[in-house]
């Protein structure tokens, strides 16, 4: 009885963690730093190179970082919902330049148009690796006390800007 009763509990464990599996969504990639500090940085500006900024300055109010490059693909079609993300919200939004050249940089954005507070240059890739960056573009929402509250890898999209991003900057501006 029990030569049989074993395996057949482990296959229905097994089935269980499959099961579940099945059901998450293979492009949301869950992020170790949602409910924790967003980690600290020291970096120049891209308006001023000899401006260093740090998530300090950021205290006391919300936050959306997004990393972006000029060679990136995605972040091309992304950036339209940039701006208007940044016409919608009073929040302000960072960009954070990754492993990128300072005059591609800025051609892009004088090509595309630029709808960051400002632009952080990442271009060893440092400050990308400590927010967990897998690739561009990503996004993350960083409340008042200067804790991750949301991140989504890859471009963001009409719905994840109204169902997702939008009622937790109202909620945070609250």
């Amino acid at each position: 009885m029990r030569r049989t009763l074993i395996p057949a509990i482990v296959f229905g464990v097994l089935v269980v963690f499959l099961g579940v599996g099945l059901t998450l969504n293979p492009r949301e990639v869950p992020s170790p730093l949602i409910g924790k500090p967003a980690p600290p940085f020291s970096l120049a500006t891209l308006e001023d190179g000899g401006r260093q900024v740090t998530p300090r300055e950021f205290a006391g109010q919300p936050w959306v970082l997004n990393v972006f490059a000029s060679w990136c693909g995605p972040c091309r079609e992304e950036h339209p919902l940039i701006t208007d993300l940044a016409k919608r919200t009073s929040t302000p939004i960072y960009g954070l330049n990754y492993k990128d050249q300072q005059a591609d940089a800025e051609r892009w954005l004088r090509q595309f148009g630029n709808p960051y507070k400002s632009v952080l240059v990442d271009r060893d890739g440092r400050a990308g690796i400590d927010y967990g960056v897998y690739g561009v573009p990503e996004t993350f929402v960083i409340d008042r006390h200067g804790v991750v509250r949301f991140k989504k890898v890859g471009p963001l999209t009409p719905e994840v800007i109204s169902t997702k991003i939008l009622p937790l900057l109202k909620e945070l501006n609250g």
